[in-house]
């Protein structure tokens, strides 16, 4: 059976009781009992709770004498030196070495295994018991012999480890027997440490016996050390709880916050993709202006919210990290990645929207345009043709002279004439009202109606001058007179007045221009008319001349001229009046053009006054990214004053905020003035806005990556030398060229310059850093690091991968194995922890928290309801919801 020991030294100092599970083995007297070995044999397996050599049974000296010298080898493979002590001399009864044996036995297997702060055994019980006394009163530990003869220290060790035997403030300086007598007997009944020593003995003893104090005191070290190991793997179990429970809260952080962005961008986008157009300019102008509202005031919070939500995902994998915890994988559709592309998908909606809404609003000018240039032509084409039917429908001839006969024959073909030169007005209404249904005119039933109403009307025309001509030539015969200077005049006079008629059409013609240039072309083209008034005012005073040559026929010849002239509806009145009309209209044309000249000289204004800003603020925007590219490799300073500095840098760029917004204003103003085009700079609203955008998210992510460079350096007790070292060889090897998207419109205009050193590696620098840091690597190891430091295989190494892989190289962390074992210990080293033991070493939230999460142990001899402390532990470190 096993033995068990229970070393009592007595008055003398000279018995030993050993027991089994049936009965006490007595040691009366050292001197006699050991010396045939049986006993020493004995006691040597129930002290180390090993199994020795079997025993010679015989009762011979040398029978003695080899069951001693078993004894002897087994306490020298233990690596205990026997000076002077030999077989011989226990056989014989020496007491000196018998006593000798005796105490290096105790000092080996009680004392010696005890160790405070890597110090020798006595002097490592003399500290601890030190440390354990220092705040009690009246007790001062210097020894191991008239420290302890007033009985205070022995009462302060019991009174620290359990208060509620001793009450200590009720102990008395001058009575020393009662402390001691009071500490053994509360030692032996709830400790279970046997009574080794007497009162009286030692404080009548000047100098109590060293060796039997130490023994004695040894036995309360062994007593509480348990007590303290579970108090450590409480405490262990506590700090990697805390850890996981605070994790687990910022997990939820930012599924919240992953799930309300995502929410927002979903409901945004089905806004942004509606392209359903409004009638009116007004109802259009109202939509860009919802817009720009959505882009200056809805917008910005949400980006600030995708980068806080970037910055918490990087924070919480790089404390999982440390904890060494798995990674955090979001729920599905919630990754950084995810909302990236929603944010990607929310931006080319947004730029293809705002793209329509221009369109739009171009198309809508360009119909409003039309629409009033198809009603003055209609109305002009309208006035010409009121009465024409009526007058073609005439049978005047029947009871006309020859001479109105003949008269009536020319006014016809002056008729026809005139209709010929309004066919071209005709084409045109009908063409603009052709544009004006492709481009999906609002109200293009009522277009297409008047339209359809002038051709038909135009058609009827066209049969009855047909039908009227045919009548006059068939009786045109019966009249032979012709009055050739009025048809002449009808001839010349109609054409006129039809150029005139044009000319008064184009002088009140509206026009759309969106440039200096156009305008200008406009104000050419108009003096080019103007060059031709004086071969126009020629052909009117010869027109002006066949009237009074008429006039004069008549006075010379005495002909009295009676009525109009029969071959035209105009006189020389009509034609005088129409000519002072377009002297009238030719100044009138020249205001309306200065006044577009105006107009555009202001536009022209605005677009210099955005470019001079957009210019300052483009190339500033490129200079930050580049000074904030040098910082994030640069290691001079603390990586507080590092930090320090980006946040002064942060606020510095956060204060140029009103230069953005006041190019935003001057924006603003050029879209209100419908300015679509700026060829004074390359820079547009939208490209300041991307780089601004760019310069705030990439401010934030280099602030993040320094507190994680201090996180990373708290957590992991690495020094700033140590940080800046790795930095050193991290940019000595670092030569990888960042390259923008090809793709990407801004890069047109904000191309940032990075230089050699950008914080990333490619494999074949990192393996040199490795090597030049006194690694060294096999292709396996190499590849086993980089499955570490580049788990998404992208081919680059960031210097937080690296920070991550050298800390993991240079610091000590916790484990699975290290929560197990400190698990095991407060189990009482079973396979399993009940719900009671939990409660009674971990404070009631952290035990409430794995009794929650533990899984119910499997195995016949557990009790019901016990839990299994194993699987929990592996999965803290391991693949799990955790």
């Amino acid at each position: 059976s096993t033995l068990l020991i229970d070393p009592t030294m007595c008055r003398s100092g000279t018995e030993m009781n050993l027991c089994s599970k049936q009965k006490w083995t007595q040691i009366e007297n050292i001197e006699e009992d050991f010396r045939n070995g049986l006993k020493l044999m004995l006691l040597l397996e129930v002290i180390s709770g090993e199994r020795l050599p079997k025993p010679d049974k015989g009762k011979m000296r040398f029978h003695k004498i080899a069951n001693v010298n078993k004894a002897l080898e087994f306490i020298s493979s233990k690596g205990v030196k026997l000076v002077s002590i030999g077989a011989e001399e226990i056989v014989d009864g020496n007491l000196k070495m018998t006593l000798g044996m005796i105490w290096t036995i105790i000092l080996r297997f009680a004392i010696q295994d005890i160790s405070v702060e890597e110090t020798s055994a006595k002097e490592g019980l003399l500290l601890w018991c030190q440390r354990k006394t220092a705040p009690y009163r009246n007790v001062n530990v210097q020894n191991f012999h008239i420290s302890w003869k007033d009985g205070l220290a022995l009462c302060a060790l019991i009174h620290r480890h359990r208060p509620d035997l001793i009450d200590y403030s009720k102990l008395r300086k001058d009575d020393p027997i009662g402390n001691l007598n009071t500490a053994f007997e509360v030692a032996e009944k709830y400790l279970d440490i046997p009574k080794m020593l007497d009162a009286d003995d030692i404080v009548n003893t000047p100098k109590p016996d060293e060796k039997a104090i130490m023994t004695y005191v040894s036995c309360f070290y062994h007593a509480f050390a348990g007590a303290e190991q579970a108090e450590t793997a409480a405490n262990r179990i506590c700090k990697v709880l805390a850890v996981n429970q605070e994790n687990e809260k910022l997990m939820e952080e930012y599924e919240k916050l992953a799930s309300e962005l995502l929410e927002w961008i979903r409901r945004t986008i089905p806004w942004l993709e509606n392209r359903v157009a409004e009638q009116t300019m007004h109802a259009m102008q109202q939509k860009l202006e919802d817009f720009r509202d959505y882009r200056r005031v809805h917008k910005p919070p949400k980006v600030q919210e995708k980068c806080q939500l970037e910055i918490n995902f990087n924070t919480l994998q790089t404390k999982l990290r440390l904890s060494n915890r798995p990674a955090f994988m979001p729920s599905e559709g919630k990754m950084v990645s995810d909302i990236a592309n929603a944010w990607k998908g929310l931006e080319q909606v947004e730029k293809g929207y705002e793209e329509w809404l221009l369109t739009e609003i171009r198309r809508l000018e360009r119909l409003d345009h039309l629409a009033e240039k198809f009603k003055q032509k209609s109305t002009l084409h309208e006035s010409w043709t009121t009465g024409k039917e009526e007058l073609l429908s005439q049978k005047d001839y029947e009871s006309a002279s020859l001479m109105e006969i003949r008269a009536l024959m020319r006014k016809h073909e002056a008729f026809e004439s005139d209709l010929a030169a309004h066919q071209d007005r005709v084409e045109q209404i009908a063409a603009i009202a052709q544009e004006l249904n492709e481009l999906d005119y609002y109200d293009a039933a009522t277009i297409n109606a008047q339209c359809q109403g002038i051709c038909d009307q135009w058609d009827n025309l066209g049969t009855l001058t047909q039908k009227r001509r045919e009548s006059l030539e068939r009786v045109e015969k019966l009249w032979e007179t012709i009055d050739q200077l009025y048809l002449e005049f009808a001839k010349r006079a109609a054409p006129f007045n039809n150029w005139m008629d044009g000319a008064m059409e184009d002088l009140q013609d509206m026009f759309i221009v969106h440039s200096i240039e156009e305008i200008q072309s406009l104000i050419t083209a108009h003096d080019q008319f103007k060059a031709t008034l004086p071969e126009a005012d020629k052909e009117r005073m010869a027109i002006m001349g066949i009237h009074n040559e008429i006039l004069k026929i008549a006075q010379t010849y005495g002909i009295k001229v009676v009525g109009e002239n029969l071959y035209t509806v105009l006189s020389p009145q009509d034609i005088s009046n129409k000519w002072e009309a377009v002297k009238q209209l030719v100044p009138m044309r020249d205001q309306t053009l200065q006044e577009e000249v105006a107009r555009q000289q202001s536009n022209e204004r605005l677009r210099r006054q955005f470019a001079a800003q957009a210019n300052i603020i483009g190339p500033w925007i490129q200079t930050k990214m580049e000074e904030i590219s040098h910082m994030s490799t640069d290691i001079a300073g603390s990586l507080e004053e590092q930090m320090s500095n980006l946040k002064t840098y942060e606020q510095n760029i956060i204060n140029y905020k009103s230069n953005i917004d006041k190019l935003e204003g001057d924006h603003q103003l050029s879209q209100e003035g419908l300015i679509f085009d700026n060829k004074h700079t390359n820079y547009t609203m939208e490209h300041v806005r991307v780089g601004w955008e760019q310069l705030l998210t990439t401010i934030a992510r280099t602030i993040n990556e320094v507190e994680n460079q201090i996180l990373t350096r708290d957590a992991k007790g690495i020094s700033q030398e140590q940080l800046n070292e790795f930095r050193a060889s991290f940019n000595h090897f670092d030569r990888v060229i960042m390259q923008l998207y090809p793709n990407c419109r801004i890069s047109m205009f904000f191309f940032l310059y990075f230089q050699k050193r950008n914080g990333m590696m490619d494999p074949d620098d990192f393996r040199a850093c490795l090597i030049s840091m006194g690694y060294d690597l096999g292709e396996v190891e190499f590849a086993r690091i980089m499955t570490l430091v580049d788990p998404n295989n992208t081919g680059v190494v960031t210097f937080q991968a690296f920070i991550d892989f050298m800390t993991r190289e240079t610091a000590e962390t916790d484990t699975a194995e290290q929560v197990m074992a400190s698990f095991k210990i407060l189990a009482s080293d079973k396979l399993y922890i009940t719900v009671e033991e939990l409660r009674r070493e971990l404070p009631p939230e952290q035990a409430e928290y794995c009794i929650s999460r533990m899984t119910k142990y499997i195995g016949g001899d557990a009790p019901p309801g016990s839990l299994d402390y194993i699987s929990f532990s592996s999965a803290l470190y391991g693949e799990s919801d955790l």
